[in-house]
């Protein structure tokens, strides 16, 4: 069966101890030392492995789970020290690891040790349908003062990006809607009476894409 695109694999190395904490059985009627000297409850409590995670790790761990329930991806977790040393070692996935946690795609690319777990890695790894609707917006404006046509856009809460061009355009400005406003129409109408009412705009030209993926987070 072919992997699933929406899930993903964390690979994680946990670090196994042998709890010397003692907790009273849970009854003590007709308890028999053993030959060690302990109640049979006692020895086989303070005997049981125990597998802890890193902090470093765990955090990873958090982080992955977070962004991975925001972008409607699913998270397997892994410990290679519960699996098994020879499983590990013939994982094809795992071939080379020198460094956990791994994260794991079906593509191929895999994130490999704490340092590379961030929001900006985790969220090309993991790319997603935008929920709502971006528009590109292309500005032609009269020469002035760029600063308060700055300050004017910035004030407008869907105006997400303004990137400063030369040639026939003077400013691209990245428009973003929530998906209740996720119309054609809407967006043409902010920006042909909130946009174009600047005095300074001289023209608009605006593409609104029919499906959009990102790799930023979110």
């Amino acid at each position: 069966m072919a992997d699933d695109p929406k899930e993903l694999v964390l690979y994680v190395q946990s670090k196994k101890a042998v709890t010397t904490f003692y907790r009273p059985p849970t009854s003590t009627s007709g308890s028999v030392p053993s030959s060690t000297g302990r109640a049979p409850d006692e020895e086989s409590v303070s005997d049981s492995p125990v597998f802890f995670l890193s902090d470093d790790q765990a955090r990873c761990v958090a982080l992955v789970e977070e962004t991975a329930s925001h972008r409607g991806y699913r998270i397997r977790v892994v410990d290679v020290e519960k699996v098994g040393r020879l499983e590990r070692l013939v994982a094809e996935r795992l071939r080379g690891v020198q460094n956990f946690p791994v994260l794991t795609s079906p593509k191929g690319p895999r994130l490999e040790g704490v340092a590379q777990f961030t929001d900006e890695s985790l969220a090309e790894l993991m790319p997603a349908e935008l929920k709502g609707s971006r528009a590109f917006a292309y500005l032609k404006v009269k020469g002035g003062d760029l600063d308060r046509i700055r300050t004017l856009l910035e004030t407008l809460p869907e105006v997400k990006e303004m990137h400063f061009l030369t040639g026939d355009w003077d400013i691209l400005v990245v428009l973003d809607f929530p998906s209740t406003d996720s119309n054609k129409r809407r967006v043409l109408d902010f920006v042909t009476d909130r946009i174009r009412g600047i005095p300074e705009v001289l023209d608009t030209s605006t593409v609104v894409p029919e499906y959009s993926v990102t790799k930023f987070p979110l």
